[in-house]
């Protein structure tokens, strides 16, 4: 692997499940870009158009979508998951199941429709058994309408088996909505496997990209099935007629993006997947597994408490722990005060290495954590 990260040496980064840094492409991409822009405006506007169609190219491929026209650029997480819980057609008395566990982003737009008579029903993982779909399904009945999950959760890293899960919600005729966040960019995913009707998912955490840009897919055949609430000049099938009056929306993914599209991101985002895809998905997939393990192996050996789980099918990039008879938050404080860059989610402190993290930072970053926290009053 090219050295494509410029992290100095005093900071040990071990915190892609919040905000990842840029590799270096990225950095220069921006860099032209903003250039570009300096110089020249929007002379060069067609090759920033021809830039968001090879980013869309990209996204599909990562996640196994048929082509770019399955993929809409969102401005978040968040925004994707409004248009869909907004979209689908409800009636009172309908219900959407989840998990209670949940980043906001992946609860406050379910919990909202409670002002539609929409409830939203959550399993609770400090409750849960081992299997997890199953216990997803048993709060399922009648009037669900939707499963929304996160692939991986945010906290302690606990990964779904997302084909088992899309199995069984279309068995049961369940729609299946997934935030992508803390699982794509860190484990391989396909849609031939894994059949999900809604996958979100910003870019700046393992797709190594910015802030402010984020994955919409939706099942090509329930495109016309969500209701729009946000329109412009983007989203006419006739884009580029601004003049035409009988507009109607485009036939593809095209439709959730209202206005102008964000082309510094797109540029950014792009260029950051370009090195994921040199590297390989199942590559990625391998060297994360082995730097998690190796936390394990650390956090073991010095008496720490595991959080997350240890099955490897359960867990993606996250390993979340907790020091006994320490004050969590103080720790945390004192560790990112020292150059570690760590989360306190979980009721502990999370670690989140990428493909390219140093195994000697890992050490390093345990060595910090145990003489900290022996420090701690």
């Amino acid at each position: 692997m090219p050295d494509e990260f410029d992290l100095p040496p005093d900071l040990l980064y071990l915190n892609h499940a919040a905000v990842s840094p840029w590799p270096k492409r990225t950095v220069e991409a921006v860099r032209r870009f903003a250039d570009e822009n300096g110089r020249l405006g929007s002379r060069n506007y067609p090759h920033w158009l021809a830039t968001e169609q090879r980013l869309k190219g990209r996204l599909a491929r990562l996640i196994g979508a048929g082509g770019p026209g399955e993929i809409a650029l969102a401005k978040s997480t968040s925004e994707a998951l409004s248009m869909i819980a907004w979209g689908l057609r409800w009636e009172s008395g309908d219900n959407v199941v989840g998990i209670m566990q949940e980043f906001p982003s992946n609860r406050v737009v379910w919990e909202s429709l409670a002002s539609i008579g929409v409830h939203w029903r959550a399993l609770d993982l400090d409750t849960a058994g081992a299997d997890l779909e199953a216990e997803l399904m048993a709060l399922c009945d009648e009037r669900t309408r939707i499963v929304a999950v996160s692939w991986v959760q945010y906290a302690r890293g606990l990964r779904l088996d997302l084909e088992r899960l899309g199995r069984l919600c279309r068995e049961r005729g369940f729609l299946l909505c997934v935030d992508g966040i803390q699982g794509l960019g860190a484990l391989p995913f396909d849609l031939g496997r894994m059949p999900v009707d809604f996958l979100v998912a910003d870019g700046h955490k393992w797709l190594l990209g910015p802030e402010g840009l984020a994955l919409f897919y939706c099942n090509p055949a329930l495109i016309g099935h969500l209701t729009l609430h946000q329109f412009g000049w983007h989203m006419v099938a006739d884009m580029g007629d601004f003049d035409r009056r009988d507009w109607h929306p485009a036939d593809d993914a095209r439709r959730f993006e209202c206005g102008s599209p964000n082309m510094l991101g797109i540029h950014a985002l792009d260029a950051s997947l370009s090195l994921l895809e040199e590297e390989g998905m199942a590559q990625i997939e391998q060297a994360i597994a082995e730097r998690i393990a190796r936390l394990e192996e650390l956090a073991d050996a010095r008496g720490f408490e595991l959080l997350s789980p240890r099955e490897p099918l359960r867990r993606a990039g996250i390993l979340t722990l907790r020091v006994p008879d320490v004050d969590q938050q103080a720790l945390y404080k004192a560790l990112m005060s020292q150059g570690l860059m760590c989360a306190s989610r979980g009721g502990g402190i999370r670690l989140s290495p990428h493909f390219y993290t140093p195994f000697e930072a890992l050490d390093r970053a345990m060595t910090m954590i145990a003489d900290t926290a022996a420090r701690q009053p």
